[in-house]
């Protein structure tokens, strides 16, 4: 969980409840990998004890049961990747693939306005900002999904979080990173078809506002 900021040049921002979001969504996603990716990896981060912070765990449950055969997801409700265990499966990643590119996902809080908009951004994200927790930034580009306001009292707002905002979200990722696994066993059955460029930037200097 983290409060959502825009240090990252590149941003597109998805309200869950407009047309054909899972179709822009993944867009946006193969938009943002590498012209030849190699491994993708897919590390949805949270915990299904706070209603809030579990958008992670429920988009990886969700995707696996898709089955892909391209991404590969860590973070589960069965096994979650969380704050206590994050290094932990950053170096076993690190160990099982290579150079591999990754995905991030995470829920984060936000302005008012922005609650129930998915956010698609290059560079990594800082899980557990929002709980001044210490942790690595994590993945290539990162999902972030405003699930609820942020400033003040953020323990008792992820808690007090609506399910049925944070399910809906995660089957819209879910679906959108379905996709990306279908258009990945695209490009590599057919040689010479190419995954378009990721738009790489490092965050800028500015200083953090929500979204």
């Amino acid at each position: 969980m983290n409060p959502y900021n825009e240090q990252h040049h590149k941003i597109a921002r998805f309200p869950i409840n407009s047309a054909f979001v899972a179709g822009k969504m993944t867009k946006e996603i193969i938009n943002n990998l590498p012209e030849q990716p190699g491994p993708v990896v897919v590390v949805c981060i949270g915990t299904d004890r706070s209603t809030g912070d579990s958008l992670g765990p429920l988009t990886g449950t969700l995707l696996s049961e898709r089955r892909p055969r391209h991404l590969h997801v860590y973070g589960t409700l069965e096994e979650p990747v969380h704050a206590k265990n994050l290094e932990k499966y950053l170096a076993l990643i690190n160990k099982n693939h290579p150079d591999a590119f990754i995905i991030a996902v995470d829920a984060c809080l936000g302005r008012v306005t922005s609650i129930g908009s998915i956010v698609i951004a290059d560079g990594p994200l800082k899980p557990g900002a929002a709980m001044n927790k210490n942790l690595p930034e994590t993945g290539n580009m990162h999902i972030a999904g405003i699930v609820n306001a942020g400033g003040m009292m953020e323990f008792l707002v992820l808690q007090t979080t609506r399910l049925n905002l944070v399910l809906k979200m995660a089957r819209k990722l879910a679906e959108a990173l379905k996709r990306v696994d279908r258009s990945l066993g695209v490009s590599h059955d057919q040689p010479g078809s190419q995954v378009k460029p990721l738009y790489y930037h490092q965050p800028t200097n500015e200083s953090s506002r929500l979204v």
